[in-house]
């Protein structure tokens, strides 16, 4: 992975540095809060390692900035003060993981393990569909209005229209959904593929966009938004099923991302199982971090807490199916919002890229 180290000690950075090196990971240094943000304006970066204490700018200004500005990267703090409350700070203002100075290599290695299974987690797409299908689907009951955007017009279809996406012009395309919106009570919106997109602007601006589109939308319609597997690794996947999704489907996107909830869940599914069951299954040792990922499962509706047990609740067991046997999106025909897979009708299915 690429990891930027942030550290005003000198000496402590550039050794961190050299051992994730050794590890194979693609690493740049910065000494500041400021120098670090140069950096992530003119790269990206897979993780960002901060110390949490240092002059004029903290670890956690930094990781406020970095979640609001690049929301793929993520930010593991590092705390040399045994203070486990900044630390579990951190993490409910977004940090991934934390480690305490100073720390062994392989607890190192095992949090960025987690990282790269984070940022690989996409539950399984259903199977890939042709997005003017998906289109002329939507429009085929004549209760929505169907705005389908693409580089190419769909086979003429009652209640479906088409405009022309622009990939570089993000606010014309929200422009367009308002426009919309605005002439039809009931709409419904297709973007054919979001690749183009992705490969002109931020990952973060083009979320924004479909997130725009999908508030414009509320109440009117679904918003649907293909890709090419063959082009989109599954880690910007689940972000654009996050931006596309209901607020709800968002939270619980975001607390099957961590890997450590996953595994909770998992041992929840055979059966109820008290908190040091789930911190063995979790691999942790650490008993405020555990705490921390159960409450998020909790507060996600997967779990309840009930004496001294966790189990898994009704909605819980669903997104268990959905991570198993089922997808990131609704099934065909609902009203909800949905990322898909696209498949290009004359040339088949694309091939999925290894994540």
């Amino acid at each position: 992975m690429r990891v930027l180290v942030v550290d005003d000690d000198a000496v402590f950075r550039e050794e961190l540095g050299e051992l994730l090196r050794d590890e194979r990971h693609q690493v740049e240094v910065a000494p500041s809060v400021g120098k670090a943000l140069e950096w992530l304006e003119r790269e990206e970066a897979d993780v960002v390692l901060t110390d949490l204490r240092m002059p004029r700018h903290s670890g956690l200004e930094l990781l406020r900035e970095v979640r609001a500005r690049w929301p793929r990267t993520l930010v593991i703090v590092i705390t040399g003060f045994a203070s486990v409350d900044t630390a579990l700070e951190a993490m409910k203002a977004g940090a991934f993981d934390y480690v305490r100075k100073p720390f062994r290599i392989e607890a190192l290695r095992a949090t960025l393990e987690l990282a790269a299974q984070q940022r690989a987690f996409a539950p399984p797409h259903d199977a890939e569909r042709d997005p003017s299908a998906e289109a002329r689907a939507l429009a085929r009951p004549g209760d929505v209005e169907v705005l389908y955007l693409a580089s190419a017009a769909p086979r003429a279809t009652p209640h479906l229209r088409y405009a022309a996406l622009d990939p570089g012009d993000l606010a014309a395309a929200v422009d367009l959904v308002r426009g919309f919106v605005g002439e039809h009570p009931r709409a419904a919106v297709v973007i054919a593929d979001v690749g183009p997109a992705l490969a002109r602007h931020r990952l973060s601006d083009v979320l924004g966009a479909l997130d725009s589109m999908r508030a414009l939308l509320e109440g009117h319609g679904p918003l649907r938004v293909g890709f090419d597997p063959g082009q989109v690794s599954p880690a910007v996947a689940t972000a654009v099923g996050g931006a596309v999704a209901a607020e709800e489907t968002q939270s619980t996107m975001e607390a099957l991302a961590n890997p450590i909830r996953r595994k909770a869940l998992e041992r929840v599914a055979h059966a109820p199982a008290p908190f040091g069951e789930l911190m063995a299954a979790a691999g942790l040792d650490d008993s405020p971090k555990m705490s921390f990922h159960l409450r998020k499962l909790v507060e996600a509706g997967l779990l309840a807490h009930e004496g001294e047990k966790y189990r898994l609740t009704p909605r819980g067991s669903a997104v268990l199916r959905l991570l198993t046997d089922a997808t990131l999106l609704p099934p065909p025909g609902t009203a909800s919002n949905r990322a898909f897979a696209r498949a290009d009708s004359a040339s088949g299915p694309a091939r999925r890229s290894n994540p």
